[in-house]
């Protein structure tokens, strides 16, 4: 490590914070390494049980100004953003000063799905001299690795369904919508947009109770990936227990994501539920999956 990565090192890890347990995760993990860690907690959104256990401010949506005031006050360069968040509208949010000052940008950014807007919002801190991060190159084991993340294998119409899914989420990546869909028996179910997975899964069994699907309970995948060509450092794609109670109450046969190209949030709970569900968990190769 050279003399300067090694000052940046030392200096404090700032975490903009969502939704989730997952903030707090990653503020431990940097924590471990002996960085100083402050987490900005989003009002509304960021769950004070989880940020309330490091240094934190808590800081209302579209407050630049005082974002980058109080970053600044703190010492931060590197900028983590990590946690849940449900797309805004520009329309209602209220604007500080700062936020005034970089608006065009603001708007433009919301132009274009969820990775062209969070693109445009890293530019803007970079702009200010600030430095993105991933929440995985803080923690690299958040990221799923590949292989079995239980003892459930899949079988040869489900490893068929896993490679349909990715080959859809690679052609659908550049009109930036979801990262997710479930296919089974090489049919298409769902389509993960705006409504997130959980819903989408919410939705196939909907479509089962309702009989528009078919097939018997057991069949189809929910397969989950990042776009291709996208900024890694923002919206991995993230499946936890929940996740698995959703994929069992949808009655698929399993789940798999791509591994080293998404967060897994309680990787040993998510085995365990896996288990107890009967369904599998699995890492699989994709396009553009490593880190």
């Amino acid at each position: 490590m050279t003399a300067a990565a090694a000052a940046r090192a030392s200096e404090p890890l700032a975490l903009v914070c969502g939704g989730g347990r997952l903030p707090g995760d990653i503020a431990a993990k940097g924590a471990a390494t002996g960085r100083p860690v402050v987490l900005f907690a989003l009002t509304g959104w960021a769950d004070p049980a989880v940020v309330e256990r490091f240094r934190h401010h808590w800081v209302p949506l579209a407050r630049y100004g005082a974002f980058r005031r109080l970053m600044r006050q703190e010492g931060c360069r590197d900028v983590v953003v990590i946690g849940g968040l449900t797309r805004p509208s520009p329309f209602g949010l209220r604007l500080d000063w700062g936020t005034v000052q970089v608006l065009p940008k603001v708007l433009r950014a919301f132009r274009g799905g969820d990775d062209h807007l969070l693109s445009s919002v890293g530019k803007i801190l970079e702009a200010d001299g600030f430095r993105l991060l991933g929440a995985h190159e803080v923690a690299p084991d958040i990221l799923a690795p590949a292989g079995l993340f239980g003892t459930r294998a899949p079988t040869a119409r489900d490893d068929a369904d896993i490679a349909l899914g990715l080959r859809l989420l690679a052609a659908t990546s550049p009109f930036d919508v979801g990262q997710a869909v479930v296919v089974g028996d090489r049919y298409v179910f769902a389509v993960e947009a705006a409504e997130g997975t959980d819903r989408m899964l919410a939705r196939v069994a909907e479509l089962r109770e309702a009989g528009r699907l078919k097939m018997p309970r057991g069949v189809g995948v929910l397969v989950k990936a990042p776009k291709i060509g996208q900024d890694r450092r923002f919206d991995l794609p993230t499946i936890g227990p929940q996740t698995v109670d959703c994929v069992a109450r949808a009655g698929l046969a399993g789940l798999a994501v791509a591994a080293g190209g998404v967060i897994l949030a309680e990787p040993q709970e998510i085995a365990r539920r896996a288990e107890a569900a009967g369904v599998f968990a699995m890492g699989v190769s994709a396009p553009e999956a490593s880190p």
